[in-house]
C-alpha cells in the first residue's frame, strides 16, 4: 500500500429503521452515502459490540449505499443483551431478511473481529448474494483462538490487564474462566451480572490496540455497552460459534470459491493472531492478505484505517 488512506467525512443515514426478525426480536439498520451506488453491508464485531457512527465512513459516499445494522440484543436491537434465539444462523437470516427487505440482489461484506466470523459464515452459506468481501482481524472461533485471548496466551502480554479480568473470578474456578463468566453472566443478580460485564468488556477494550485508548476503556466499561457485549461474546463462546465442528469456517473455504477478498490484519493483533487470517488465506486462494506492520486489532488504528478503505477503494472499481 503506497497511498495512505484516512476516514470519509463523517456523514449521517438518510434511511433508518427497525425490523422484526422474529417474534422476540427487532433489529435496528440505517442506510447512507449513495441511495443508487453499490451496496455494501457492514458486520460489526463482538458478538454484541454494536455498530457506531464512525463505520459510515470506511466507503466513499458518492459511490457506495452503506447498510450498517445492529445484531440481535444489541446496539439499538431490541430486547437488549437478550441471550434466546440469538445464534450465527439466525443472525444469517437476519442479513438476507435485510437484503431482501431493501431490494438489494448482491452487496460487499465487510466485517472485522467477530464481523469477519459473521462475514464469512454468510458468505458459504450465501454465496450468490456476496460480490466480495473485506474483512479485518480473523476470528474463526475455533476454540484454541477463544483459549488463547480468554484462557492462556494474551495473559501473558497483558498482566496487569488479565489481572483485572480475573478478579471477580474466585481462584477455585480459574481453570474454566469461560464457564466461571457464563453463571455471573446469566446470573439474576443485576450488581453481579454488571461487574462481571464490565471485567470482560475491558479486558477486551484494554487490549486491542497497539497504543492503549483511555477513551475506548471508559467507553467500554458503561453499563449499557458491556452488558450486551459481554453476555453475548459469551453466549457465543461457550455454544462455540453455533458451529458444528470447531474449523468449521476454514473447512467450508471451499464455499468461497469465486469471492474475492481482501483481510487486513494487524502484525501484532493479541485479540485475533495473525496466524488465522493466514490459514484462511491459504485456504482461500482468491483472497489478497495485507499485513499492517504496526498495528493491532482495533479498525480506528491508522494502518488498519488505511489498509480497509484501500480496500474498499479497490473494491468500488
Amino acid at each position: 500500500m503506497s497511498k495512505k488512506y484516512g476516514l470519509f467525512p463523517a456523514i449521517e443515514p438518510h434511511h433508518t429503521g427497525r425490523l422484526k426478525v422474529s417474534t422476540l426480536h427487532e433489529i435496528y439498520y440505517e442506510v447512507s452515502g449513495a441511495p443508487d451506488g453499490q451496496p455494501v453491508v457492514v458486520c460489526h464485531g463482538g458478538p454484541g459490540g454494536g455498530t457506531s457512527p464512525s463505520m459510515r465512513r470506511y466507503f466513499d459516499p458518492q459511490k457506495y449505499r452503506i447498510i450498517l445494522f445492529d445484531q440481535r440484543g444489541c446496539g439499538r436491537s431490541t430486547p437488549h443483551a437478550e441471550l434466546r434465539e440469538n445464534t450465527t444462523w439466525q443472525l444469517i437470516e437476519d442479513m438476507e431478511q435485510l437484503r431482501s427487505h431493501l431490494d438489494i440482489e448482491k452487496w460487499l461484506v465487510f466485517g472485522g473481529s467477530w464481523g469477519s466470523t459473521l462475514s464469512l459464515a454468510y458468505a458459504q452459506s450465501f454465496p450468490a448474494r456476496v460480490t466480495g468481501l473485506v474483512l479485518r482481524g480473523i476470528f474463526t472461533l475455533r476454540q484454541d483462538e477463544i483459549d488463547w485471548f480468554y484462557q492462556e496466551g494474551a495473559s501473558w502480554i497483558f498482566p496487569e490487564a488479565w489481572e483485572k479480568f480475573i478478579a471477580p473470578i474466585p481462584a477455585n474456578e480459574r481453570d474454566d474462566l469461560l464457564g466461571a463468566y457464563a453463571k455471573r453472566l446469566t446470573s439474576e443478580n443485576r450488581r453481579e451480572q454488571l461487574e462481571a460485564a464490565k471485567a470482560w468488556s475491558v479486558w477486551e477494550g484494554s487490549t486491542v490496540s497497539l497504543h492503549p485508548s483511555m477513551e475506548r476503556m471508559k467507553s467500554f466499561a458503561t453499563d449499557h455497552f458491556a452488558l450486551a457485549f459481554a453476555r453475548i461474546e459469551n453466549h457465543y463462546f461457550i455454544n462455540k460459534g453455533f458451529f458444528e465442528e470447531d474449523d468449521h469456517i476454514l473447512k467450508n473455504a471451499d464455499k468461497l470459491k469465486g469471492i474475492p477478498g481482501i483481510i487486513i490484519q494487524g502484525r501484532y493483533d493479541v485479540v485475533t493472531p495473525m496466524r488465522t487470517a493466514w490459514m484462511l488465506h491459504k485456504a482461500w486462494p482468491e483472497s489478497e492478505l495485507v499485513t499492517i506492520p504496526d498495528a493491532g486489532h482495533a479498525a480506528s488504528e491508522p494502518g488498519i484505517i488505511s489498509g480497509l478503505i484501500a480496500a474498499t477503494e479497490k473494491f468500488k472499481k
